[in-house]
């Protein structure tokens, strides 16, 4: 009898990064983590001052990107990260810095 491994979901991040990550290459650093877990999205400068990242993929490659945005190795820094987490629209190709 095979074992099926059951498929994980696909979900939506959006988070929301406060702090000094605009004009420091910050979209560019996490186009390229979003790229290597295989998501795509958008990560777009806000008029506030943050950064809004909207990231589709496998729900563990999106805690990964969260895990990352957090981890003090980002350009700039990161003061806070808020998320919301919601089920994948669809219809993103790539990562896009906006």
């Amino acid at each position: 009898m095979a074992i099926v491994a059951e498929e994980e979901p696909v979900v939506r991040l959006t988070a929301w990064v406060r702090g000094h990550v605009q004009g420091v290459g910050f979209r560019w650093w996490t186009r390229s983590r979003a790229l290597e877990l295989g998501l795509v999205g958008s990560a777009s400068n806000l008029r506030d001052g943050r950064v809004e990242v909207n990231a589709e993929g496998p729900e563990s490659a999106c805690r990964e990107l969260v895990v990352a945005l957090r981890s003090g190795a980002t350009p700039g820094r990161v003061e806070s990260v808020v998320e919301r987490w919601s089920a994948a629209r669809g219809g993103l190709t790539g990562f896009a810095e906006r």
